[in-house]
C-alpha cells in the first residue's frame, strides 16, 4: 500500500506542475492568452474523447500496467517538451501535440486508478487510503505553481517540464511494480451486486467486443440511480467552480481591495480542501452518500458570497466552507463507489464519472464571461449557488429509495433449490 501512495503522489505533483509551467512557457515565448488557450485546450480534448476507451480498457488489464503505460507516455511527453524549451526551439504546435498526448494518457490512466486502488487496499482500509492520495493531491495543488514558477525564474520553464518529466517517470515505476490479482478476479466490493449484473460481468469472454462492453458498463450505471443522480449533481458542482473561479477574481480585483484578497480567498479555500480531505476518515460517519452530497452543497455559499459581493473575509470564510465540503466528498465518493460497484466493471463506471468532471468545469469556465455578460454576475452567482445546492441534495432522495430495496430484496427468502427431475432435464 506505501508503494501505491508513493506513486500516486509522485504522479499528482507531477500533474499539477504542467499548467504552470505551460502557462509561463507560452506566455515568455509569445504574450499571446490565445496561444495559451489552445496550448492548453489541446491536452483536454484528446483526453474527453478518449476516456471511454479508457475505461474499457482498464476493466481489461491489469491496472498497474495501465498506470506505467500513462505515466510513461506522460513522461515522455514532459522531457520532450523539456528539450524543446532547453533548446529554445519554442514551437506552439509542438507544444500543443505533446500535450494532446498527454491528454490521452491522462484519459487511459484515469480510469484505472481506482480499479488499482481496489486490487491492493482492503475494503475497511479504503477510505483512509482515498483521504491520504486526497491529502496528497491537494497539496500538490498548492504547492506545485510555486515550485514550477520558482523554478521558471531561477532557471526556466525547461527545467520545470524536466522535473515533472522526471516525477512521471518515478511514478510510472513505483505504480507498474505493484503485484495484483487478474481483471476479473473479483467482481463485486463488499457489497454485493445483483445476480443480474454479476452473471454479465463473470460471463463477458475476453472476445467481447468493445461495444459490448460500453454497453454493458452503461447498464451498470442505470441499474443505480443514486450514481446517476450523484454524478450529475458533482458535474453541476464543477459547471459552478468554472463559474466563481473566472468570476471571483475579477470581483476581488475591481471591489474587494486587488489581487492580494484574492489570493487570501484561494488559500482559504485550499486550506479547507486539506483540512476536509484530512477529515473524511476520522468523523462518524453513518451515511456517507449522504454527505459526499451535502459536501458539494456546500459550494452555494461561496457562490451567494460572490452574488452580493461580501467582504473579502466573508468570501474567504465561504470558500474555506465550500472547498471544506468538496474535501469531504472526495474520499467518501471514491470509497462508496468502489464498494458499491462491482470490479470488473468499476473502470467504465468511473471513466462516465471522469467524463462529465473533466467537461463541466473547462465549460464553465469558457461560458462564464459571458453569461454574466447576459444576466450580471448577481443573478448568474445567486442563480448557480440554488442550482448546485438543489442538483445535489436531490440526489438523495434515489440514495434512500435504493437503500429501502436493498433491505427489501436481503429480507426476501431464498429462491428454492431445483427439483432433481429439472435438475437431471
Amino acid at each position: 500500500m506505501n508503494r501505491l501512495l508513493i506513486g500516486r503522489c509522485l504522479s499528482a505533483l507531477a500533474t499539477a506542475l504542467i499548467p504552470t509551467t505551460l502557462t509561463l512557457a507560452v506566455l515568455r515565448a509569445t504574450g499571446d492568452g490565445a496561444a495559451l488557450g489552445a496550448v492548453l485546450a489541446s491536452e483536454m480534448v484528446p483526453l474527453l474523447l478518449l476516456l471511454p476507451v479508457g475505461g474499457v480498457l482498464a476493466d481489461r488489464i491489469r491496472p498497474q500496467r495501465v498506470a506505467l503505460f500513462a505515466d510513461l507516455t506522460r513522461c515522455l511527453s514532459q522531457a520532450a517538451i523539456a528539450v524543446e524549451l532547453l533548446l529554445g526551439v519554442n514551437r506552439l504546435l509542438d507544444l500543443a501535440l505533446l500535450s494532446a498526448v498527454a491528454g490521452a494518457a491522462i484519459a487511459f490512466g484515469s480510469p484505472a486508478v481506482p480499479r488499482l486502488v481496489v486490487a491492493v487496499v482492503p475494503g475497511p482500509d479504503r477510505l483512509r487510503m482515498n483521504a491520504r492520495i486526497g491529502v496528497a493531491t491537494s497539496l500538490s495543488a498548492v504547492v506545485a505553481p510555486a515550485l514550477a514558477g520558482a523554478i521558471t525564474l531561477a532557471a526556466g520553464p525547461g527545467w520545470a517540464a524536466a522535473l515533472t518529466a522526471a516525477l512521471f517517470a518515478c511514478s510510472a515505476l513505483t505504480l507498474g511494480g505493484i503485484h495484483t490479482a487478474s481483471p476479473g478476479a473479483r467482481t463485486s466490493g463488499p457489497r454485493q451486486t445483483s445476480a443480474a449484473s454479476a452473471r454479465r460481468l463473470v460471463g463477458r469472454g475476453a472476445a467481447s467486443s468493445f461495444g459490448r462492453d460500453l454497453v454493458e458498463g452503461w447498464r451498470e450505471i442505470r441499474e443505480r440511480p443514486w450514481f446517476m443522480a450523484c454524478v450529475l449533481g458533482h458535474g453541476v458542482w464543477h459547471f459552478m467552480a468554472g463559474l466563481f473561479l473566472t468570476l471571483g477574481p475579477v470581483a476581488a480585483v475591481q471591489e474587494l481591495g486587488g489581487e492580494a484578497s484574492w489570493m487570501v480567498i484561494v488559500q482559504s479555500g485550499m486550506v479547507g480542501l486539506v483540512l476536509g480531505v484530512f477529515a473524511a476518515p476520522r468523523l462518524p460517519i453513518r451515511r456517507p452518500l449522504a454527505v459526499v452530497q451535502l459536501g458539494a452543497a456546500c459550494y452555494l455559499l461561496p457562490m451567494v458570497a460572490l452574488a452580493v459581493t461580501a467582504p473579502a473575509p466573508v468570501m474567504a470564510g465561504a470558500y474555506f466552507v465550500g472547498m471544506f465540503g468538496l474535501g469531504l466528498l472526495s474520499p467518501l465518493w471514491e470509497t462508496v463507489v468502489a464498494d458499491e460497484i462491482p470490479e470488473a466493471a468499476l473502470g467504465r463506471v468511473r471513466s462516465f464519472d471522469q467524463l462529465i468532471s473533466f467537461a463541466s468545469r473547462p465549460f464553465g469556465l469558457a461560458v462564464a464571461a459571458p453569461l454574466a455578460g447576459l444576466t450580471g454576475v448577481t443573478a448568474l452567482a445567486l442563480t448557480g449557488g440554488v442550482l448546485v445546492a438543489a442538483a445535489n441534495l436531490a440526489a438523495i432522495v434515489p440514495m434512500a429509495r435504493s437503500r429501502r430495496r436493498r433491505a427489501a430484496e436481503e429480507a426476501e427468502p431464498a429462491l428454492p433449490v431445483a427439483t432433481s427431475q429439472s435438475e437431471g432435464e
